[in-house]
């Protein structure tokens, strides 16, 4: 696969942070016996590997604007184009010495997501896509999985965790889905999830209230394999509200259908309540 000029500069930029992420989580490994000293190295080797993603991406196209985890919104001279990073992405994981984490980034042109990268140096697995060219692992074409019926369904997720997100909302989603698939998965690392599904181990995922940098290159790489990425209800998805799911065309739909009867479960129960 030959790639453009513009996803070997998000390639080059994504796989520099990753190598530098690879050497601080084997330190981050021997931190285990400090509860300090972990999260206080975790947060360095992040800010370290988002200054070189900065640092790479400016350096190649300096008129443009940035949103990032750590920096949050750098506004650039071109208004039209925006990089969508996040330089580590499974945090926890990372922290936890679970070798399962990436580095995404995403370019947004004049509001659409037109390319993205997923690098995950624990495996140097590295998924790309840019908006009518395909998405690729490695340099092999990806496609979402054929299944057409739910109960033959492995289905990805993210969970809300202590002080974030609705606790009893995803119980009953997990419920209703549970009941109707052959499973659910939680990796921690929205970024893996979503390339997960473009490569066809996933057949869909769901996850509320996801930060931008999460999503946004993901949500391109599992179009590009031919999949569908909406809002929560079906809608147009929008990165900056976080919401999403996606799948092939038959599990997300039927995806989708099972959210919306652990909603329907949801108001039936506050109205009994009331």
């Amino acid at each position: 696969m030959a790639r453009s000029a513009l996803l070997n500069v998000m390639t080059q930029a994504a796989t520099k942070a990753g190598r530098s992420l690879t050497r601080d989580f084997g330190e981050v490994q021997n931190l285990q016996v400090s509860m300090k000293g972990p999260a206080d190295y975790v947060s360095a080797a992040d800010r370290k590997a988002e200054e070189i993603v900065f640092q790479e991406l400016s350096r190649a196209r300096p008129e443009w604007g940035f949103l990032m985890e750590e920096r949050g919104a750098v506004e650039g001279r071109d208004p039209e184009h925006r990089w969508i990073v996040d330089p580590l992405d499974g945090t926890t994981n990372f922290l936890h010495g679970i070798p399962h984490f990436a580095v995404s980034i995403a370019l947004e042109r004049a509001g659409e997501i037109v390319a993205g990268v997923v690098f995950n140096p624990a495996t140097d697995e590295l998924y790309t896509a840019e908006r009518g060219g395909g998405a690729f692992s490695n340099d092999r074409r990806l496609r979402v999985a054929a299944r057409g019926k739910l109960n033959d369904a492995l289905i990805g997720c993210g969970a809300p965790f202590l002080g974030h997100g609705d606790h009893a909302r995803f119980l009953y989603e997990a419920r209703n889905i549970m009941a109707n698939t052959a499973g659910i998965r939680r990796f921690g690392a929205a970024s893996l999830d979503l390339v997960a599904v473009a490569a066809g181990r996933l057949d869909a995922f769901w996850e509320h209230a996801l930060a931008p940098w999460d999503c946004a290159a993901g949500s391109i790489i599992v179009r590009e394999a031919g999949g569908i990425v909406t809002a929560l209800d079906g809608s147009r998805f929008d990165p900056i509200a976080g919401d999403i799911a996606c799948g092939n065309e038959a599990i997300h739909k039927a995806l989708l259908d099972q959210l919306k009867r652990a909603d329907d479960a949801i108001r039936m129960t506050k109205t009994s309540a009331a």
